[in-house]
Parts: C-alpha cells; sequence; structure tokens
C-alpha cells in the first residue's frame, strides 16, 4: 500500500498517514494480512477504531473494565492500567499479556507501548490474526469481522463504507 492509497482510505488520518504507513504495511506482511480483500477489510477496522489513526489510546478512562474478570483484570487499577490500546484497541490484562508475548514486548510493564506506531500496528495485526480474522475477510462477512474485534455492531456503517472505500482503492 502506498501513502496515497491510505490516504485514500483515510483521509481524516493526514499527516498520521505518513508515520503509520510502513509500520502497518510490515504488520500486515508479518501477521499474512496479503490480499486485496484482507487489507481492505483489517484497513477499514483498524480506521473506525483509531478514528482513522488518529486515536491509540481509547479515549475513556477505563473505569468500565474494572474487574472484568473475562479480560484479566483481576488486580485493582487494572481497568484503566489496561484500556484500549493500539490501532485495534487491545483492552484488558489478558490480551495484554497475550500480545506481549506474541510481540516479544512486555506490555503489562509498560502498557503505554501500544501507543507507539510500530507496536500499535502490530499489535492490530496481531489481534486480527489471533482472531481468525483472515478467513472472515476472504469469506466477505464483514458483520462478523466486526463481532470479532468490537464484540458487536458498533459503528458497522461506517466499517462497510471504510471497506467499500478500500476496497475500490487497493484493487
Amino acid at each position: 500500500m502506498t501513502g496515497a492509497q491510505l490516504l485514500a482510505i483515510m483521509p481524516f488520518a493526514g499527516q498520521r498517514a505518513a508515520l503509520y504507513l510502513a509500520p502497518l504495511n510490515n504488520a500486515m506482511q508479518e501477521f499474512g494480512i496479503d490480499t486485496p480483500v484482507r487489507q481492505a477489510s483489517f484497513l477499514a477496522q483498524v480506521g473506525h477504531e483509531s478514528g482513522q489513526l488518529r486515536y491509540v489510546r481509547e479515549l475513556a478512562s477505563g473505569a468500565a473494565y474494572e474487574g472484568r474478570t473475562d479480560l484479566g483484570n483481576v488486580i485493582a487499577g487494572d481497568g484503566m492500567r489496561f484500556k484500549g490500546r493500539g490501532l485495534l484497541q487491545v483492552t484488558g490484562r489478558a490480551n495484554y499479556a497475550a500480545c506481549g508475548v506474541a510481540l516479544g514486548i512486555n506490555l503489562l510493564a509498560a502498557p503505554q507501548l501500544l501507543e507507539q506506531p510500530g507496536a500499535a500496528c502490530r499489535s492490530a495485526a496481531w489481534f486480527w490474526h489471533s482472531r481468525g480474522l483472515n478467513r472472515l475477510a476472504d469469506a466477505g462477512d464483514q458483520e462478523r469481522v466486526t463481532r470479532r474485534i468490537n464484540g458487536g455492531l458498533n459503528g458497522l456503517a461506517d466499517r462497510l463504507a471504510l471497506f467499500q472505500v478500500a476496497r475500490k482503492v487497493l484493487s
């Protein structure tokens, strides 16, 4: 993907597109997001979850995740410490631990590392790969992709609009 293509898909990224271009391409290659349809689906989800590369840390405090054992938040303060970060908003102690192992970085000690472009992109591609989303992207099932990322269909219209643009741009 070129810088012009990334900006065509995510026009609100502005100057951030140049900062994220190489890390996104590297992460997609590392985790097998290697066909136009997979890339379009991935970039649509990344575009929505990150506000088109503007946010790599969840805007909310994370207090809503406090005590969520399903996320591995078992120590007081885990909700805020392990709130959503990265381009697909990795959330919760358990997900930070798994992501850190996969990427070879200690995210439990330094969760803010997911706010850096390289780790933000790699964490998103790891999450995508670990949830089997290439298969769903190949099948064209954007609703199931969204459910696996978001837990529901929040922002589906925006995700689908980004997907349609990305399909055209990357084909």
